[in-house]
């Protein structure tokens, strides 16, 4: 199967960080490629882009779709928490510009084995890189009842949580839940129905009962909340000095983590504000490119429905 994925808010993207000749990239998310072919594009004849990611049939599908860029490009199986160590790898001291797209690739949901998606009845798997031993099986089949309550609730902002917590501990006790559809049967059950949710008076497709479910369990398996939130903490430090950081995420809790962490960025100091002085020792990181989300425009989501989720939000280091 090719590896598809459309590139999400790509003219956003290239507007913000503008490549050019003679300068460094990082597409810490490079999956099929095609933010990175763009930016190869853009900085040629001789910028350079590393690009990372954690799916093995990503980093294969990103090799194929840029092979004609040569050595001006560099292809590394690590997720973004890994970026820093791969930049010491290489002798590289920053970036000028870096990339994070925290979606889904269409590939990913589109492949049924990759057990992402419910449209396809597969095992349930949903690990972006698949070295890693725990995949969603053991997670539904394992975790206490009250733990996975929790996980639904946080991670899927699901308000029906303990219902389907409870649904799925019961439909477990008497076989294990091995596949995608018996996954979303036994929420689908707990939730209502069938049916797809749609708010009163909302224009906007029905979605799933189990979509948030899924979600949840996914964020989980992969750990991308942990993730993002460990990297947030020094990526600016990644950067050159006028390198810019987009960061593209497709659920609130994504945006959260980024909307704080450059808030914290381009702030002079972060005591408390009780303190008479400061005692610190912080001074501003960034200055936001972004002072509130960029979503996608209605001709893109009309083109690419999985877009309409994006947000989009950009900083750029200041000269420490």
């Amino acid at each position: 199967m090719s590896y598809a994925h459309q590139p999400v808010m790509l003219r956003e993207v290239l507007e913000i960080l503008a490549p050019a000749p003679a300068r460094r990239y990082l597409d810490a998310t490079v999956g099929g490629g095609g933010h990175a072919r763009e930016i190869l594009g853009g900085s040629s004849p001789d910028g350079v882009l590393l690009g990372l990611d954690w799916d093995d049939q990503a980093i294969d599908a990103a090799g194929r779709a840029l092979a004609r860029f040569g050595d001006r490009v560099i292809l590394r199986r690590s997720g973004f928490t890994g970026a820093r160590e791969v930049l010491e790898e290489m002798g590289w001291s920053g970036v000028d510009g870096m990339l994070l797209d925290l979606g889904l690739s269409s590939h990913q949901v589109d492949t049924p084995e990759r057990g992402f998606s419910f449209v396809n009845d597969a095992a349930l798997d949903m690990r972006m890189d698949r070295r890693r031993l725990l995949d969603a099986r053991e997670l539904i089949n394992t975790l206490p009842v009250a733990d996975l309550e929790r996980l639904i609730r946080e991670f899927g902002e699901e308000p029906q949580a303990r219902r389907i917590a409870r649904a799925i501990d019961a439909r477990r006790r008497q076989r294990p839940i091995d596949s995608t559809r018996m996954l979303a049967e036994t929420v689908a059950r707990a939730a209502g129905g069938t049916g797809g949710r749609r708010p009163r008076g909302s224009r906007t497709p029905a979605t799933h009962p189990a979509t948030r479910t899924f979600q949840a369990v996914r964020i989980a398996v992969n750990r991308e909340l942990e993730n993002l939130e460990g990297f947030l903490e020094s990526a600016y430090e990644l950067l050159r000095a006028g390198g810019r950081l987009v960061i593209i995420s497709f659920h609130s809790l994504e945006d959260r983590l980024v909307k704080r962490a450059f808030r914290k960025w381009g702030l002079d100091c972060v005591c408390p504000p009780r303190l008479p002085a400061c005692a610190c020792g912080w001074n501003r990181k960034t200055t936001a490119i972004t002072r509130k989300p960029r979503v996608p425009t209605s001709e893109e989501v009309r083109a690419n429905p999985r877009a309409r989720s994006a947000r989009l939000r950009a900083v750029e280091r200041i000269a420490s």
